[in-house]
C-alpha cells in the first residue's frame, strides 16, 4: 500500500507537467487562438531540415506555460488542507516555491522541443513513431531542469519516467480515439 501511495503521490507532484504537456493538443481545436499558431523555430533551418517543425508553434509554448503555472497555483492553494498536504511531495509553503512552479511547464516545453529537434535530425515526420522519447521528452526535461531544483530522490523520477511512459500511450490513444491527437503514441 505505501508502494501505491508513493506512486500516486509522484503523479500527483508531476500534474502541472503533464497539464503542461497536455495543453498544446487541446488548444489547438480553438480556432480563437489560431493567431498563435506561429512556428517557434520561425521556418528557421539547420542543415537544411527544419529546427522543429510547423507543428511546434508559440500557441502551445504559451498554453502549456499557463496550464502548467495554473496547476502548480491550484496544488500551492490545495496545499493548506491536510488531505493535499500529506499527498504532496513538495513543501509549497517554502521560500521560493513560484520557481518550481514557472520551471516544470518551462522544462516540459523544453524536453519537447528537445525530442521535435532530434526527430528532425533523424529526418522523422512530426508524429512519427519516435518511442520512448515521445512519451518521455518531459519528464527527461524537468528532471535536467527542475531536478537540480529540488533535489528529489532518483525514485520519484524513475516513478515518472515508467509511469509517464504508459500513461502517455493511455492518453494519446484516448486523444486519438476523440480526435484530439493526431498519433496513437
Amino acid at each position: 500500500m505505501a508502494t501505491i501511495f508513493f506512486i500516486i503521490k509522484c503523479l500527483y507532484f508531476f500534474l502541472p507537467a503533464y497539464c503542461a504537456n497536455m495543453a498544446a493538443p487541446l488548444v489547438m481545436k480553438i480556432p480563437a487562438f489560431d493567431f498563435l499558431a506561429k512556428p517557434v523555430d520561425g521556418g528557421k533551418t539547420v542543415r537544411g531540415e527544419r529546427i522543429f517543425g510547423n507543428h511546434k508553434s508559440w500557441r502551445g509554448v504559451i498554453f502549456a506555460m499557463i496550464a502548467g503555472i495554473a496547476v502548480f497555483g491550484i496544488q500551492e492553494w490545495l496545499y493548506q488542507l491536510p488531505f493535499f498536504k500529506n499527498l504532496s511531495i513538495l513543501d509549497y509553503q517554502q521560500a521560493g516555491i513560484c520557481l518550481v512552479g514557472f520551471l516544470m511547464p518551462l522544462a516540459t516545453v523544453v524536453g519537447d522541443l528537445g525530442s521535435a529537434f532530434a526527430k528532425r535530425r533523424l529526418k522523422l515526420e512530426p508524429g512519427a513513431k519516435f518511442m520512448p522519447w515521445d512519451q518521455t521528452n518531459y519528464v527527461i526535461g524537468n528532471f535536467i531542469i527542475v531536478g537540480p531544483v529540488l533535489k528529489l530522490d532518483l525514485s520519484v523520477w524513475l516513478v515518472l519516467l515508467v509511469a509517464t511512459f504508459f500513461l502517455h500511450i493511455i492518453f494519446n490513444r484516448i486523444g486519438y480515439f476523440f480526435g484530439l491527437h493526431g498519433a496513437k503514441w
